[in-house]
């Protein structure tokens, strides 16, 4: 009897265990939805999840494809195209202001999602829709797909660096919620990436980029915010931006803002991307392992299954670590995931008897993990550097800071690339550049001192920088609510 009931007590146990595992997420997003306006979280789901994540997704390996078997470019100059259509992600600020200090008939936040899904489905139906259109042609309609996302992330963003000010200990679970959103939305878009890249072709499946602005544009009539009660001046509008821009740069002078805003930027800057010559070689059948459009489309899905799990180790064991701390240990394990990439290159995997199809797995899944542990800790530190009153311009300026260091990133490996003369069918070199890539990894460790040595939950900022900006129209921020009381009707 005692034997039997002990069996039940287990199964019992085992059951509340599974049970508890399913019903945990529902929980969550319930705290939070109680503590922040639902509008709010449906912005962030329709950006972060079918507008990053998804299309993101789609427009990644869609677009290597349609450079690679329709242009038929070097994968050299596809590295700096991919640069040059990053740029809108550059002007952030740019966006930042126009949404903070330029109402459109009294609304600040509805018609520049409007806007921004307008050029996102036009660029896409025009790329998508014209046959034999020139390389620039192209380029532009990939500028606009990307400016579509830029602008409507900056305004969600600014949602989010407020909420993270406001309720601070909610900082790190919005930065968990984006990213399991993008991360869930990019895992849909990379598993039927390459089952569209088959079936319709690269040019053709570009028209599915026009999914996601649209249902922005529609955002955009339907998210709720107040309509502000005064028809600003010229001039009013005019001293505002100069205001906001003043607080900015004062704000930014501070140590303990211009140290970790340089360690993002230098992060980001050293870790030279090799993407499109790891795409041309994995689709080589002579010298590399010759995967189809299907697998490679899996083989991202498999990295966003693993974002996914970052983000959830981040949530669950390391967001009560030091910054400085976890950044170390997150970029050391990031500089030796590099090296598996190395491995795979000089083919030393078939040497030990991995195949390539298991080995892609354990690579991406390394490399995926841990670059998304490293990031996590750098988004929930730029929102603990904005200062409230102008959060989202500056929480924008930190991103395009981040994004300028990308940039940097994408162009430096295409110059590597090139300089190593490798093309679409010459691989010889590839190696030197992952082996130069990875030797920059594990350098950034010398600059982990710039990041602070304080909690996730703790304030950086002096005091006097808020104080000075809280009058900056806060009340008229309204995609977001903090009060559980006082919830607003969409």
């Amino acid at each position: 009897m005692g034997e039997n009931t002990n069996v039940t007590v287990t199964a019992r146990a085992k059951s509340k265990t599974v049970l508890s595992l399913l019903t945990e997420p529902i929980q969550w997003l319930q705290m939070l939805s109680s503590k922040l306006n639902p509008t709010f979280m449906i912005g962030v789901f329709l950006i972060y999840g079918l507008g990053q994540g998804l299309s993101g997704s789609l427009f990644k390996v869609v677009a290597d494809y349609y450079w690679k078997d329709v242009q038929k470019l070097q994968p050299s100059t596809v590295q700096l195209l991919v640069g040059v259509y990053f740029i809108p992600w550059v002007l952030k600020p740019l966006w930042g202001i126009l949404t903070d200090a330029f109402p459109v008939r009294g609304y600040r936040r509805r018609p520049y999602f409007i806007i921004s899904g307008v050029i996102g489905t036009v660029s896409a139906v025009t790329v998508a829709l014209t046959g034999n259109l020139a390389v620039t042609a192209a380029l532009m309609c990939f500028l606009g797909v990307s400016a579509s996302l830029a602008i409507a992330d900056v305004t969600i963003d600014a949602c989010i660096a407020r909420n993270s000010i406001e309720v601070r200990e909610l900082a790190p679970d919005l930065q968990s919620l984006c990213g399991y959103c993008s991360g869930a939305g990019a895992l849909v878009g990379y598993l039927a990436s390459g089952f569209f890249v088959h079936r319709l072709g690269p040019q053709e499946s570009l028209g599915l980029m026009a999914l996601s602005p649209a249902l922005t544009t529609v955002l955009g009539f339907v998210i709720y915010e107040n309509r502000t009660s005064h028809i600003e001046k010229k001039q009013a509008v005019v001293e505002s931006v100069r205001t906001t821009i003043r607080s900015m740069f004062k704000t930014i002078r501070y140590p303990q803002v211009w140290r970790p805003s340089l360690f993002m930027f230098l992060s980001l800057a050293f870790n030279v991307s090799t993407h499109e010559g790891h795409f041309y070689w994995y689709t080589e059948p002579k010298v590399g392992p010759a995967f189809s459009q299907e697998f490679v489309g899996v083989i991202y899905a498999i990295g966003a299954v693993a974002s996914l799990i970052g983000v959830l180790i981040y949530h669950k064991a390391l967001k009560d670590y030091a910054f400085r701390d976890l950044v170390f240990y997150a970029q050391l394990l990031y500089g030796i995931s590099g090296v598996l990439d190395l491995i795979f290159i000089l083919r030393w995997n078939l040497v030990i008897g991995i195949p390539d199809y298991f080995f892609v797995v354990i690579e991406e899944t390394a490399t995926r993990i841990t670059g998304k542990i490293r990031w996590m800790p750098m988004l929930v530190l730029s929102t603990q550097l904005c200062p409230l009153g102008i959060e989202g311009t500056f929480f924008a300026l930190l991103m395009c800071i981040d994004s300028i260091g990308a940039l940097l990133s994408k162009w430096g490996g295409g110059v590597l690339l090139r300089l190593l003369h490798v093309t679409r069918t010459d691989f010889t070199n590839l190696w030197l550049a992952v082996l130069i890539r990875d030797m920059l990894r594990f350098a950034i460790l010398a600059l982990v001192f710039l990041v602070p040595k304080t909690g996730q939950y703790e304030e950086l900022l002096p005091s006097d920088v808020s104080q000075n900006n809280t009058s900056h129209e806060v009340d008229e921020e309204t995609l977001e609510l903090v009060p559980t009381k006082g919830k607003t009707e969409v």
